[in-house]
């Protein structure tokens, strides 16, 4: 099968299309046809190793990513495929299933036409009125802006403001919190504000032309979903007893079957829909990976895995 390796720190051109081994299930285990994967922020900083977190994080990092090179050289923590076989001593899924889930503790591999996954893994059936492309952009963003909201305790009548309100996890916290019933502001760049406003932001700020941190507003709850404003400034507008979260600081494991059951819920009765900015053939993932880098992205980037007639 074909899969994108690295095998050094670096660039998007580190990426190599190459030609590996198609795993074989376990016993307890099931193959997925990978039909859509993504490229998230995160897949970019874990190829170049340019870690915003703070420098005593640094350590530990290099240790689970790799120090002399990647340990997992096959990125992608997203994917929605067709279960192609399974285990014998699988019970949860059948060959043919249309699924999709997070490869986050399974080292990744998304990136890649095939990957094998536990049946008790953070994997599910897809939402029936999902693209795989759609599909494959609700895991990562979902459930990272689902554990925020659910950490602040996020209730009907709050005020929430959420900075960054345009990115992956962004435009999932924004129609959550709606869901929730808060009043919800977004903060984004020009260009984004009509999207934020059709995800049903009650306010959307520039941020190139008004700093919310020096405005008169308060809210029960900041929300920064990109991790770019120093905690003293969010705080400054937060009211008595209001609730911070910072993306890079306060996400926590939010990964469980329960919160992705409860994000496909969401989705199949119409009240979440996963923003999707540019869908890149397989073969482009390294320019996928160009254009997420550069911070500019609205939701989430899929990447579309097509077999074609081609021998697996």
């Amino acid at each position: 099968m074909k899969a994108f390796v690295y095998y050094k720190y670096g660039s998007f051109d580190v990426l190599q299309l190459t030609e590996v081994d198609k795993p074989i299930p376990k016993d307890s285990e099931v193959l997925i046809k990978i039909h859509a994967t993504t490229v998230t922020i995160g897949d970019t900083i874990m190829r170049s190793f340019k870690l915003p977190t703070p420098r005593w994080q640094w350590i530990p990092a290099r240790l689970y990513l790799g120090i002399r090179g990647p340990k997992r050289p096959v990125l992608g923590m997203e994917l929605a495929g067709e279960i192609e076989a399974v285990g014998t001593d699988v019970t949860r899924f059948s060959v043919g299933d249309q699924v999709f889930a997070s490869t986050f503790r399974e080292n990744f591999g998304g990136h890649a036409e095939y990957k094998c996954m536990p049946e008790d893994g953070l994997l599910i059936l897809k939402p029936e009125n999902l693209t795989y492309e759609e599909a494959a952009a609700v895991p990562g963003g979902g459930m990272t802006a689902l554990q925020l909201l659910k950490k602040g305790n996020v209730r009907s009548g709050q005020k929430v403001l959420i900075n960054g309100a345009s990115g992956a996890v962004g435009t999932n916290a924004v129609q959550l919190a709606k869901h929730f019933g808060a009043e919800v502001t977004g903060v984004c760049s020009t260009s984004n504000m009509d999207l934020v406003k059709s995800l049903g932001a009650d306010k959307v700020i520039d941020y190139t032309k008004e700093d919310f941190t020096k405005s008169e507003e308060t809210y029960d709850m900041v929300l920064d979903a990109v991790g770019k404003i120093p905690s003293s400034k969010a705080k400054s507008v937060l009211k008595k007893g209001g609730n911070y979260l910072n993306v890079l600081a306060s996400a926590d494991d939010g990964d469980t079957i329960e919160n992705l059951t409860f994000l496909k819920e969401l989705i199949e009765s119409g009240d979440l829909k996963p923003v999707i900015d540019r869908i890149y053939p397989f073969e482009q993932i390294p320019e996928a990976h160009k254009y997420v880098e550069q911070g500019h992205k609205k939701g989430n980037v899929a990447i579309a895995v097509d077999h074609g007639n081609n021998a697996d």
